[in-house]
């Protein structure tokens, strides 16, 4: 006992009971890297509305795609973005007088390498690297941009971030061999890829086609927000379509959908919705959107929630604590839904004792905690068996 006890007398002790909740993680904070004439280049800057982002970059009119997807995610349930402008600034003739570079003009784009950026440290990063030090970003689009290279950059960024999930558009014009030739980014289990562009209303413009992603991502918030990350967010009306540019029937999904390209249909008097909710991945495993998404944040809430164990002694203990602790975040993701299993026995197990932890691996500094869990996958294919039966039999 650290205190020592001298004269006579009534002392009152706080004794930590081992008990450290794991709380879950966010998941609908998105990060979007466009292009607009006013505001600033290559920061990071946090806007929880429409009217922040307008006063910070501008209107529709200062931007193409990044407004319009921005507008897009509020509309649809998002409420919180950090923003980067990557637009490329060529001083007007008041501010080559002036030497300040606040009023500029948006000059044409150059090419993927403002998007993707450079990593020279903090306060010199540029692209999507300013984005790296925002522990709350959970989704990442880059607004219309369709550039292989630009692609490939945000699907590795949120691939080395971990927990981060990728929203890319489609071109918005099909080649001459239609949906045949359609592009597709690399394999990765942290992306989701939407077709087709969907139509909108621009003030000055009238009704325009803009990219889908950042009215997905408001669509992502949405479902996370009313049913859990566990739930696909698919069958979900876009709100703020007026139209597609493309309208698919179910023969053409049924070439798209089997490569991982999730597409957005008219279904008439139900409305424009997304109708697909798989990742680009070619492994089973992680097929589907919700299955990954679910994971990423229950692998960063148990990273998040245990930092208190680093340290601590390695021992029966601690083990217990930690699965204590591991076992009741992950009945709590159980009882949201998420879990598959009649029973939580049957959903998940954790498991950290003297057999994941031999005295080897005590010895070497490390503590393993085993976690197996079983997702919910979506209904994707809904099946109902009809036939005739004889009168009166069951």
């Amino acid at each position: 006992m650290a205190t020592s006890y001298l004269s006579p007398g009534v002392f009152v002790e706080e004794i930590d009971r081992g008990t450290k909740p794991i709380e879950s993680s966010g998941t609908s904070t998105a990060a979007f890297i466009g292009e607009s004439s006013v505001g600033p280049v290559n920061e990071a800057t946090l806007v929880t509305n429409w009217s922040q982002y307008a006063r910070t970059f501008g209107d529709f009119c200062h931007s193409g795609h990044l407004a319009h997807a921005v507008y897009g995610f509020f509309n649809n349930g998002g409420s919180k973005a950090f923003v980067c402008n990557v637009a490329p600034r060529v001083p007007s003739e008041k501010t080559k007088e002036t030497g300040a570079l606040k009023i500029a003009e948006a000059a044409p784009a150059v090419g993927p390498a403002r998007y993707i950026g450079k990593d020279e440290g903090p306060g010199r990063r540029t692209g999507l690297h300013v984005f790296n030090d925002i522990a709350d970003i959970s989704l990442v689009a880059a607004p219309g941009q369709t550039d292989p290279a630009i692609q490939d950059a945000v699907i590795g960024h949120c691939e080395n971030s971990r927990y981060r999930f990728a929203i890319l558009d489609a071109p918005e014009e099909l080649t001459k061999d239609g949906i045949a030739k359609m592009p597709k980014p690399r394999d990765s289990q942290y992306a989701a890829y939407y077709f087709p562009w969907i139509q909108v209303y621009d003030p000055q413009k009238g009704n325009i086609f803009a990219p889908p992603s950042g009215h997905m991502a408001g669509i992502y918030a949405r479902s996370d927000g009313e049913r859990g990350v566990h739930k696909a967010p698919a069958n979900e009306i876009v709100r703020g379509a007026l139209g597609l540019k493309h309208s698919m029937s179910k023969a053409e999904q049924d070439f798209l959908n089997p490569r991982g390209i999730n597409c957005i249909r008219n279904m008439g008097d139900r409305g424009i919705r997304v109708w697909g909710a798989r990742t680009i991945s070619g492994d089973p495993s992680w097929r589907y959107v919700n299955v990954r998404r679910l994971f990423l944040m229950i692998e960063q809430s148990i990273e998040l929630g245990t930092q208190w164990v680093v340290f601590e002694p390695n021992d029966q203990s601690l083990w217990k604590r930690v699965s204590r602790n591991v076992t009741a975040f992950l009945l709590r993701v159980y009882n949201s839904g998420a879990l598959m299993g009649k029973t939580p026995e049957e959903a998940f197990y954790v498991k950290c004792d003297e057999e994941t932890n031999p005295p080897e691996v005590v010895d070497a500094g490390q503590m393993i905690c085993e976690v197996g869990i079983a997702p919910v996958k979506p209904a994707e294919f809904v099946i109902f068996r009809i036939g005739q039966m004889a009168g009166g039999t069951k």
